[in-house]
């Protein structure tokens, strides 16, 4: 009952903020770490990775999680903040929605923060002592996304908190195309599960698709296809592209502009070379644009090679409905590769090395898994040449960085 009294009094917030007080610590931000938390040290000197810290910013933490070796902590205070640190300014950010986890970061600075991310990874995991990097461009900070995965709350769709599983529901979503969110500010739900949404900025096409679960959707609009084969069509370089609501796509048609016009700087004059790997191929999103080649488009996605096929009709390419790891190598003049962010790994890297290409173009979304792979190639005979770092998905730690890596002479 003393305790119960104590808590309906004002005395128990202020003895709960100094006991917040008494837990925090101060630590100085260093630098950033892939997969978007700031790195620290301990007075003990143990490394403290910082979910909400800035580069050079002195903080207030409360730690989390404490292991041997590093912590994980969380700001409850910043005491001198980073010039480019920005109020969030969307309203789910502020309820707790774990979607876009950098919007306290100003927009000019995400790219320099995202590429300092990947120098210090092929340093550090791939050991190339001073890779070649370049900040390439990034995509509009907002409403840039064609596509959502999103979670089913009580009748609305949302996504998951960032300290919890619990969902946020979203009323709207300004990093959405505003097709997109006019969908989801239309739609209702009903059940458990996960819905995928998707419009076609080019056509005004929309899709939506129920990936996981058991879910009813309501009220959806007439013009939205619904179910894993609704497509959507996008026009990405002079070129209209059939995207099926069970195939991957990149975060918008500007993203997929600027990975095609990388991936075609980066092959140089090996994009319209005789023979052309298109491994994790997808949709045909390279091969489309590939000119007097022979393209194979290796792929693991049912739904992305019925895509091909439809995109890639009349061209000088096949489709191969297989992981690249089973996939049987043959020589070819230049390899792209588009994985996911698990990376390529020693098997892949090893197929891929096989067809002897001069050039392998890598695309990857994951800097750890680039380095990785870099490590990989080069005991191949493959050097890391050059990486330009490109931001697709701002307001989040996301990263693309497209690298050409070139076969050495025995």
């Amino acid at each position: 009952m003393l305790a119960a009294s104590f808590q309906d009094t004002g005395r128990y917030q202020v003895w709960r903020d100094l006991q917040s007080a008494a837990m925090s610590i101060e630590v100085r931000a260093e630098k950033m770490a892939a997969g978007g938390d700031a790195i620290a040290r301990m007075a003990d000197g143990r490394v403290a990775f910082v979910r909400g810290a800035l580069p050079n910013e002195l903080v207030a933490i409360e730690v989390v999680q404490s292991k041997k070796d590093f912590v994980r902590a969380e700001v409850v205070d910043v005491i001198e903040p980073a010039v480019y640190r920005v109020v969030p300014p969307c309203p789910a950010h502020a309820a707790g929605c774990g979607g876009c986890t950098w919007q306290h970061v100003d927009a000019a600075a995400q790219l320099e923060l995202k590429t300092a991310v990947v120098i210090e990874a092929l340093k550090r995991t791939g050991r190339i002592i001073d890779p070649a990097v370049a900040v390439g461009a990034s995509v509009p900070s907002w409403a840039y996304r064609t596509t959502l995965r999103l979670a089913t709350g009580t009748d609305r769709l949302g996504l998951r908190g960032r300290h919890s599983h619990d969902v946020v529901e979203l009323g709207g979503c300004p990093v959405s195309h505003p097709m997109l969110e006019e969908l989801l500010a239309a739609i209702r739900v009903r059940g458990q599960g996960e819905v995928s949404l998707r419009v076609g900025a080019a056509t005004g096409e929309r899709s939506a698709w129920v990936v996981d679960g058991d879910v009813e959707l309501l009220e959806v609009p007439s013009d939205v296809e619904i179910g894993p084969e609704a497509v959507v069509h996008e026009v990405i370089g002079g070129f209209r592209l059939q995207v099926s609501a069970a195939s991957f796509f990149q975060s918008g048609p500007a993203a997929a502009e600027l990975l095609l016009a990388a991936v075609r700087e980066a092959s140089g004059a090996s994009f319209g070379a005789h023979t052309v790997i298109d491994a994790y191929g997808g949709i045909g999103l390279f091969a489309s644009a590939v000119d007097g080649a022979h393209v194979s488009v290796v792929e693991g996605s049912a739904a992305a090679c019925a895509d091909a096929v439809v995109n890639l009709a009349g061209r000088r390419a096949k489709v191969v409905h297989s992981t690249v790891e089973r996939w049987k190598p043959r020589r070819a003049d230049l390899v792209i590769a588009d994985p996911s962010r698990n990376g390529l790994g020693r098997q892949a890297v090893s197929v891929l090395c096989a067809t002897e290409a001069a050039r392998i173009v890598l695309v990857s979304c994951d800097p750890v898994s680039l380095a990785r792979d870099a490590g990989l190639l080069r005991d191949q005979g493959y050097e890391h040449t050059q990486s330009t770092v490109f931001d697709l998905f701002p307001q989040t730690h996301h990263v693309e960085v497209v690298t050409t890596f070139d076969r050495q002479a025995p």
